[in-house]
Formats: structure tokens, C-alpha cells, sequence
């Protein structure tokens, strides 16, 4: 079956023809958000920069809750799919869509009430904080819809079918970068501006991505689901997706963390900080693509029987992340200045174009050990081997945090950033350590 590609497939030409659609789809996503900051940094000023950036540290929590939710709960659907239990997976994923709505709403109403406080918190500028509180207000009215987008195409993901995510996060970035224009340049509606741009485009697209999967689940054999909510189902879920969120969420806590630290540093390095983050979100997507890969590879293989293809798989991945790794520093050592004065503008400070070409220039190298640390997660989550997991994604938090928090004070924001590829490579050795017992080959499953 067609279907089936990820259980029948050579894996190189499975992980890939799986992983390009998705690639590409998180590329346009990280596009329209990359667009926010340049549309904010050339058209309202550096100090509209800086606030966005200074609230993307804790939006990107949220987003890590959904992306992560999403990716736990697709784990029972690839198990179930790769199983042929097509009634028990439509049971499931009416479930996850249904628990992580009422998830969305309560963390939606908690930043309504806690935003501002939060900011104070971290140290925000008093000459930002008020764009970046109204740029969170704006976000947090969304968040439903982020949810329910992402829970979706992990599910799409998890079914094989990555094209669907990719078609609908196309038309979502262009419609948004459409209204950044309009709401930004014709309207001068600021920081606001984008935010809303931001959140009537995911709501289209989480609509579209409803209709479109409900529509698909007609078409599985297996009879309706017996009930639409499973306490069962539910708490299987729970123990694969708290995990997982908690591993998409802890470069996010860092980040979050981090950026207190960065904050005291003022808005004209907040803001060089900021433009280099955009670029390394989007350089992580190939990265994170292939955990994502690897974790529904895994949970379908697993599912039919077969562990040794599984393995197979992960060791194909290894010449993926390399391959992508090589590229990406390249890429950056080549073009790190035009990259941060896209987002500066020429009214750029000479200190922010300083900090951003910094960064950059040094977590180039770096990219690799991410690759590494997302695949072995990935297939550990796709077995759901949650302990060791767990573990390691701690680790990378603590020593991202601690060391961002003794040294930069002392010695210079650089130490921000010369915590990161220690935290990503302690998690992969970890990880790859729980990955050599074998165990993870039973593990999970029921």
C-alpha cells in the first residue's frame, strides 16, 4: 500500500520522501514568523525588533507545548496505523484533538492575566514593554488555533502524509506576509500589526487542516470510533506526549531563561540577539524535520514488527544530519553579515550587527550536534522510551541555563551562545546511550 511507505520503503528513500515535505513546511513556517521580525525591524525600527524578539522566547514555549503534544500523540497514531487498529486510532486521535483544545484555552486565558508580569520577570526594557505586552495579548488570543494546527499536521504526519501540512503552511506564510504588508505599511498598525497578520493566517489554515483531516479519517476502514474521548487512550497519550512536550519545550525554557539574561544587556544587543535566534530557527528545521521523521518511522516499524528496519532507518539518518550539517555552516560562514542586516536594516546599530554576525558565525559550526540529538530522541520517542529521554533533555536545559546565567554576567553575552552546542551534544550522549542498550526495542510498547 502506498499508504505504507515508511514499513516498506528503502529507508534512505523513505526518510527522505518523507522528510522533504516537512522540511519545507516548517521552512515557510519559520518563513512568515522570520518575515514578522523583518517587516518590524526595517519598517518600525530596531526598538519594535527587540520587543518581538524579546517575546519570542516565551511564545516559542507555547509553540513547543503544541508541537510537542502533537508529536506524542501522533506516536499512538503511527503505532495504531502501522498496526492497521483503525478504530482504536480514530478513537485516539478525537482524544488528543479534543484534550489539547481545552489545553490551549487554559494556557490562553493564564497569559491574557500573566503576560506583563511574565516580561517584568524577564527583565524586558522598560522601552519595549509595552509592544512586546500587546504583541503577547494579540498571541495569546490565538492560541487555539496554533494548537490545533500543529496537533494536526502531526497527525497528518504520522499517517505519512507531510504534503497536506506543506500545501496549507504555503498558503498560511504567503496570506501572512500578504497581511504584514498591509497591516505594518498601509495601516502602520506596528508590532500589532503582525501579530494579528500572525494569528488570521494560522486560524485559516487550522480550519483548512480540520475539514481536510476529518475528511481523511472517512476513508480508513474500521467503522466509526466506539466513543470521541478515551480516559485510556488519554493516559497512553499523556505518558508518550508530556515527555516529548517536555523535550520540544526545553530549548524553549532555556531560550526563555536565556533571555533575561540577554535582556539586561539592552535593547540594541536584544535586538542583534533576536535577528541571529530567527536565523537559527530556521536553519534547526532540518534537524528537527528528521526527529520528527524518525519518531514516526520508529512507532510505524515498531507497530509492524519490524526493529531491525527500524534501526536501519537511524543509522541512515546519521549521513542525513551531517549532510544538512555541512550545508548549514557553509551557508553561514559565507553570508552571516547580509543575513543579520536583513532584519536591521541600514539604521542598524553598529553594536546589534556586532552581536547578530557573532552568534552567527559561531553556532554554524554546530548544527550537527543538534541533527545528532534529534534523531536519537526521535527514534526514542518513537518507541516510546520516555525515561532516558526525558534525562537528557534536562540536562541540555540545566547546562544551557547555567552556564548562560554564571558566565555572560562576567564575561560577555557570548557565553549565551557558546552554552548551546554543549547542552545539544550532553543530550545526545545521553540519549545515544540508552539507544546502544536495545532496550528501547520493547519499551512502550501496547
Amino acid at each position: 500500500m502506498e499508504k505504507e511507505y515508511l514499513i516498506r520503503e528503502k529507508p534512505l528513500k523513505a526518510l527522505l520522501f518523507f522528510a522533504f515535505p516537512m522540511i519545507i513546511g516548517n521552512l515557510f513556517q519559520q518563513f512568515y514568523t522570520m518575515v514578522d521580525s523583518v517587516v518590524v525591524g526595517r519598517f518600525v525600527g530596531e526598538n519594535a525588533l527587540a520587543a518581538v524578539g524579546a517575546s519570542y522566547s516565551l511564545t516559542n514555549v507555547f509553540i513547543s507545548i503544541a508541537i510537542g503534544g502533537g508529536m506524542g500523540a501522533s506516536v499512538l497514531t503511527s503505532r495504531y496505523f502501522g498496526g492497521r487498529n483503525y478504530k482504536r486510532m480514530k478513537t485516539s486521535v478525537s482524544t488528543a484533538l479534543l484534550s489539547f483544545l481545552a489545553v490551549s484555552i487554559v494556557l490562553g486565558g493564564a497569559g491574557l492575566l500573566l503576560g506583563k508580569e511574565i516580561m517584568e520577570l524577564l527583565n524586558t526594557p522598560e522601552n519595549i514593554m509595552e509592544d512586546a505586552t500587546e504583541y503577547l495579548n494579540i498571541y495569546f488570543i490565538g492560541l487555539p488555533f496554533l494548537f490545533m494546527y500543529n496537533v494536526l499536521a502531526s497527525m497528518f504526519n504520522a499517517l505519512g502524509k507531510s504534503r497536506i501540512p506543506l500545501y496549507l503552511l504555503i498558503f498560511s506564510s504567503v496570506f501572512n506576509v500578504v497581511l504584514d504588508v498591509i497591516m505594518v505599511c498601509s495601516f502602520h498598525m506596528g508590532v500589532a500589526g503582525v501579530a494579528w497578520a500572525t494569528l488570521i493566517a494560522q486560524g485559516i489554515s487550522a480550519v483548512m487542516a480540520f475539514l481536510i483531516f476529518a475528511g481523511e479519517m472517512k476513508s480508513y476502514e474500521g467503522g466509526e470510533q466506539s466513543q470521541w474521548f478515551d480516559k485510556r487512550e488519554l493516559g497512553e497519550m499523556c505518558r508518550i506526549a508530556l515527555p516529548s512536550i517536555l523535550q520540544q519545550s526545553t530549548v524553549s525554557i532555556g531560550m526563555m531563561l536565556v533571555q533575561s539574561v540577554v535582556n539586561s544587556f539592552g535593547a540594541q544587543m536584544l535586538a542583534g540577539y533576536s535577528a541571529g535566534m530567527r536565523i537559527e530557527s530556521i536553519c534547526i528545521v532540518p534537524m528537527a524535520a528528521m526527529g520528527n521523521v524518525m519518531s514516526s518511522y520508529t512507532a510505524q516499524n515498531l507497530g509492524a514488527g519490524k526493529q531491525e528496519r527500524a534501526v536501519k532507518g537511524y543509522h541512515t539518518a546519521y549521513g542525513i544530519v551531517f549532510g544538512f550539517g555541512i550545508l548549514l555552516c557553509v551557508i553561514l560562514e559565507l553570508f552571516y553579515r547580509p543575513l543579520i542586516a536583513m532584519f536591521l536594516g541600514e539604521e542598524g546599530t553598529v553594536l546589534a550587527m556586532n552581536t547578530g554576525m557573532s552568534y552567527m558565525r559561531f553556532i554554524g559550526f554546530f548544527f550537527s550536534f543538534i541533527g545528532l540529538k534529534m534523531i536519537t530522541d526521535g527514534l526514542l520517542r518513537g518507541a516510546g522510551d520516555m525515561k532516558v529521554f526525558t534525562i537528557a533533555n534536562m540536562v541540555n536545559l540545566c547546562i544551557r541555563v547555567v552556564v548562560a546565567v554564571t558566565m555572560a554576567p562576567r564575561f560577555g553575552i557570548a557565553f549565551v551562545w557558546y552554552a548551546v552546542p554543549m547542552g545539544w551534544l550532553a543530550n545526545y550522549l545521553i540519549s545515544f546511550a540508552r539507544y546502544r542498550t536495545g532496550k528501547w526495542k520493547t519499551t512502550g510498547r501496547g
